[in-house]
């Protein structure tokens, strides 16, 4: 069982940088695939980064390559999302999740554990 605690949204202007954090607590967070996602008004809850529970392997979604980086620290049993070069249309509610994994990248329903979200707005 894992729980997760998203923080960092907010408000920023195009072109800005935001560092989206999930910090996990429960059983065996190491061991997890892990999993941010967005969904913005309107539109389907898509994937948009995931990492390996090495970190070894990295996931994103094209229209964020070059300029988000997921990563994590599992002595500290968070993933972090930085998010440079911020868009309009970057503006969703943010969602970590966790699950254990077979496939690469893991589709929404091998995810087990999620977040509460947290808001990210970008004005132009």
């Amino acid at each position: 069982q894992v729980q997760l605690v998203e923080s960092g949204g907010g408000l920023v202007q195009a072109g800005g940088s935001l560092r989206l954090s999930c910090a996990a607590s429960g059983r065996t967070f190491s061991t997890y695939t892990m999993g941010w996602f967005r969904q913005a008004p309107g539109k389907e809850r898509e994937l948009v980064a995931a990492i390996s529970w090495s970190g070894g392997d990295r996931y994103y979604e094209d229209s964020v390559k070059g300029r988000f980086t997921i990563s994590r620290d599992n002595a500290k049993n968070t993933v972090y999302l930085q998010m440079n070069s911020l868009k309009p249309e970057d503006t969703a509610v943010y969602y970590c999740a966790a699950g254990w994994a077979r496939n690469w990248p893991p589709p929404e329903y091998e995810y087990d554990y999620w977040g509460q979200g947290t808001q990210v707005t970008v004005s132009s």
